[in-house]
Formats: C-alpha cells, structure tokens, sequence
C-alpha cells in the first residue's frame, strides 16, 4: 500500500506577503481555514447542525458561530461552513458533515477559497468600491453575510464587527480582489 503523505500536494497561500490598507481601512490576508460547500434539504437542517457542532441559519443574510466554526446562509439551500485554523487535506468538516446521516452534499472547497480581513473605520468604504451592496449597520449588521459581486468577481461578505468584514473568494481571483480593496481602502482614507 502505497504512503500519501509524501505525494500530498501542498499549496502557498495566494496571498502570501500581501499588506496593504490606509490609515482608515486595513487589509490582511486571513489564516487558512477548511471550508466547505453545503448543500441540504431544509428537513436535514437540523442534523447537519448538529453533527457540525454549528447551527446553520435558515435566514438569508445570517450567519451563526460556535467553537471556531461559522455557517453563513448563501442560498435556500445552501451554506459556507468554515473552520478558523488549518486546510488539511481530509477536512474534518467534510467528515463530520457524513456523520450526519442526512442526505447532504459537502465539498471540501478548502484550497479554492481564500479569505481577506478588512477592518477599520473605513472598511464598508473600501469594500464598496468594489461592491453596491447597503453595508450601514441597520442594513448589515453584525454577523450579516451574502453572496455578492465585487468588482467583476463573486464574493461572499461576512460582516465580523461593527467596522470589520471578512471578504471570501476564489483563490484565483484573490489578487484582483486584494488590489481592489486596497485602492478602495486607499479612497477611504481621503
């Protein structure tokens, strides 16, 4: 039997070394996080929640957290799960999701996304310079997510705090959305 460890491809971060920001909006790179891409049936919500150890949210708009886990509702049937803290192949949401015993789909989309922390003052700023989406915080509170465009690439925007946003995209667009940002960030600092 053959030893996968050292066949494993490993992948650099996409934004590896990437700084950038103003005086009023700052830009990082996020940690690696599993993440998957899940789909289930609304009867199934409730068993998925519980083999996730995370409530999934049944509103649009809403996310939930609990033990370093977050879901965010990106369609009726549809969920981001992530999980602060590796991007391991053979990801344990993946596994935990099967343990479930409900019908669900759950793809390990770990190495395809990528994530950019933007906070500061001027955060909902620099992110709409890329996005037309009402990012008061009557409109998108704390804890607000969606699945939106930004610039010409698809997003999906988790509000973390009053001034601090999580930005989620495709790796191969994550260069474009970071230089977006920063010229954003860069415009709310004037």
């Amino acid at each position: 039997m053959a030893e996968l460890g050292s066949n494993i491809a490993t992948r650099s971060l996409p934004l590896s070394g990437a700084h950038g920001g103003s005086a009023t909006a700052r830009l990082e790179p996020a940690a690696p996080a599993e993440r998957i891409n899940l789909r289930v049936r609304a009867e199934d919500v409730a068993a998925l929640s519980a083999a996730l150890g995370v409530e999934l949210p049944v509103r649009p708009k809403t996310s939930s957290s609990a033990s370093g886990r977050t879901a965010m509702w990106i369609g009726p049937d549809e969920w981001l799960v992530f999980a602060d803290g590796g991007s391991e192949v053979g990801s344990s949401l993946v596994a935990d999701a099967a343990k479930s015993g409900a019908l669900h789909s759950a793809t390990d989309i770990s190495h395809r996304n990528t994530a950019i922390l933007v906070s500061g003052p001027g955060a909902a700023d620099a992110i709409n310079a890329g996005c037309a989406q009402d990012l008061s915080l009557d409109v998108f509170p704390v804890g607000a997510c969606s699945r939106t465009l930004f610039g010409k690439v698809e997003i999906v925007l988790l509000r973390t705090a009053e001034d601090a946003f999580r930005v989620e995209v495709w790796r191969s667009f994550s260069t474009y959305a970071f230089g977006l940002l920063a010229e954003g960030a860069r415009d709310a600092a004037l």
